[in-house]
């Protein structure tokens, strides 16, 4: 279990690679420092104005000096006002410009990762971390860090002008500055920690507000509303008392900090003052050393909130941390082998064996092999949970393979970029992912440079050009989030309408005409004999008609191909394949003949 001390090290240290962000914009930082500087230094030039106007303007021999004094000090009010403005700019501005580029890379990392990060991750919990978390740094880093240098630089200056101006009382006051850093280094920890579990907390409930609303018509439809607002509200609630809990904390830090650091004033006050009435110092000697003392302690004062907010952020650095530390499984290798060209799109599985990093224990995949030549059209079929939808997985190099290899026109995929690889294969998922994008958006995904009149014609070969132009606003029309405002049919239309796009040499489809009646069914599977022409198609599907006209038939059974053939040898080997068409054709040799025919 890690102790406590090294584990504030290292919530702090995740605060030490924001720097880098910061040094992108040195000129910005540096310009903001000058502000800094010339703003704190006319605030310290004020006890002197003050003292002067207190011992030599108010005597009848220097009257008119007084006018002088009020005037200089407007002057360096004048300078105060104007360089804070330029600083508050210059480092809120600088605030937002890292934290947005710090939210851009962390999206770049997310979007990196692979697919077994995302079988147990929670979406919801990941743009918690993408927006509050980073929101809590740009608090630290920009406004947080400004107010720390300033106050530092007010308290040293200070305390160096206190000395200089009355060494008796300054030793006074430097004995109380320990009492009162006291509390704060000791509730560091306590801070940290409760800033820390309510950062958590909120992301528990954003990421359970995410699912929920994403599937809202499930919720609705099962009446689930009541139980989902009281989880939410608990949680809600929860992340609240945390947050609380952190607030209380800090708040009895401050009250502690201002009242010894103002305590300590006061008292040295009162002994300043005997030294008055003593004639041992003057009226405005001590006034300087007063106003100075308060500039120190109102600094100090100050210092203690950025220290909890700096503690707070170096939790919210720690979850940032934690995330950008996750590494891809799936990456190129350091000299990763180009892929031939022109792509021929064959496909050669070689004694494959794979399990999900969730269930080691448990193969998908069994020593599987078969290949694929190119232009050829092989179905995949079985009962569900065959690993047929896997193979898939394996050939986009989404999961790499536990022993044998898996090789796209004769390279190794765990040697290629996976970029390349992907670039040759176009799939059409079950599961469609449509955006809240426009139709036009969704159809060209990833390839921004195509021109309008290919997405049209894509749509036409997909048998969704005409669906598209009954919407609103035809192409321009924006979806609902994940397509919510589309049929299944429409979705899988617009998927098949992608990948005909990418027009790349490897198609993929996943019962891709599962959720289509018989009439668009029959569209687009005349559209999808037209792009398969030339292609290395491979087919998953549960509706043996689909597959009638494969070159082959692969039928798998717990991770294994069991048999292979035609549709005709397949049936007449009366095994699984036989079975499975009994199934869906009907029962007895009538109706097994009339499937044959229909290939």
């Amino acid at each position: 279990m890690t102790t406590e001390p090294a584990s504030r090290a290292a919530s702090f240290a995740a605060l030490l690679p924001l720097v880098r962000y910061g040094r992108r914009y040195l000129g910005r930082a540096l310009a903001a420092l000058a502000a800094l500087t010339v703003s704190s230094a006319a605030t310290l030039a004020v006890p002197f104005a003050l003292r002067s106007m207190i011992d030599f303007g108010f005597s009848k021999e220097s009257g008119g000096a007084i006018n002088a004094y009020f005037m200089a000090m407007g002057a360096v009010v004048v300078v105060i006002a104007l360089a804070a403005a330029i600083r508050y700019y210059l480092v809120t501005t600088l605030g937002e410009r890292v934290v947005a580029d710090l939210r851009r890379d962390v999206f770049a990392h997310l979007t990196g990762l692979d697919a077994s990060f995302y079988d147990s991750a929670r979406t919801g919990e990941l743009v918690s971390r993408l927006t509050a978390d980073t929101t809590q740094i740009k608090a630290a880093f920009g406004s947080s860090a400004s107010i720390a240098l300033r106050n530092l630089f007010m308290f040293v200056g200070a305390t160096a002008l206190m000395v200089y101006t009355s060494p008796k009382l300054s030793a006074l006051v430097l004995i109380a500055i320990p009492v009162i850093a006291a509390p704060l280094i000791a509730s560091g920890r306590v801070v940290r920690r409760r800033s820390r579990r309510a950062q958590d907390t909120l992301a528990e409930a954003t990421a359970f507000a995410s699912e929920s609303l994403g599937g809202v018509r499930a919720m609705q439809a099962f009446g689930a509303e009541g139980p989902s607002q009281e989880r939410f509200a608990d949680e809600v609630e929860s992340a609240y008392g945390a947050a609380r809990d952190a607030a209380a904390t800090r708040s009895l830090l401050i009250a502690v900090a201002v009242s010894l650091a103002f305590c300590s004033v006061v008292f040295v006050l009162w002994l300043g003052a005997r030294d008055v009435l003593a004639g041992r110092m003057t009226g405005g000697l001590l006034s300087q050393f007063v106003l100075f003392a308060v500039l120190g302690a109102t600094s100090l004062g100050e210092l203690s909130q950025v220290w909890n907010e700096v503690a707070a952020a170096a939790g919210s650095a720690g979850r940032i941390a934690e995330l950008l530390a996750v590494k891809a499984r799936i990456v190129a290798p350091p000299r990763p082998v180009a892929m031939p060209s022109p792509a021929r799109g064959a496909i050669e599985f070689r004694h494959v064996a794979f399990a999900y990093p969730g269930a080691p224990d448990a193969r998908v995949i069994d020593d599987l092999s078969f290949s694929a030549a190119p232009g050829e059209r092989v179905a995949i079929v079985g009962a569900s949970g065959a690993g047929k939808s896997t193979v898939f997985q394996l050939i986009m190099r989404f999961y790499d393979c536990d022993e044998g290899e898996i090789r796209i026109d004769g390279v190794d995929v765990r040697t290629a970029d996976p970029k390349d690889l992907r670039a040759r294969i176009a799939p059409v998922p079950q599961d469609v992912s449509i955006f809240g994008a426009t139709v036009a958006e969704n159809i060209a995904y990833g390839r921004a440079e195509v021109s309008e009149v290919a997405i049209e014609q894509a749509a036409r070969r997909a048998a969704a050009d005409g669906f598209i132009r009954e919407l609103p606003m035809g192409y321009a029309t924006k979806l609902g989030e994940r397509g919510v405002t589309l049929s299944g049919g429409q979705r899988q239309r617009l998927a098949i309408a992608r990948a005909i796009l990418k027009d790349a040499p490897v198609l993929l489809l996943d019962e891709a005409t599962s959720a289509l009646d018989a009439e668009n069914e029959a569209q687009v599977q005349r559209a999808l004999d037209d792009v398969m022409t030339g292609r290395t198609t491979l087919v998953i599907a549960h509706r043996l008609a689909t597959v009638l006209k494969a070159d082959r038939i692969l039928v798998m059974e717990a991770g294994r191909i069991v048999e292979e053939g035609d549709h005709a040898s397949l049936v007449a080997r009366d095994g699984v394949y036989a079975r499975l068409a009994r199934l869906q054709f009907g029962s007895g040799a009538a109706a097994l003949s009339e499937a044959n025919e229909a290939s």
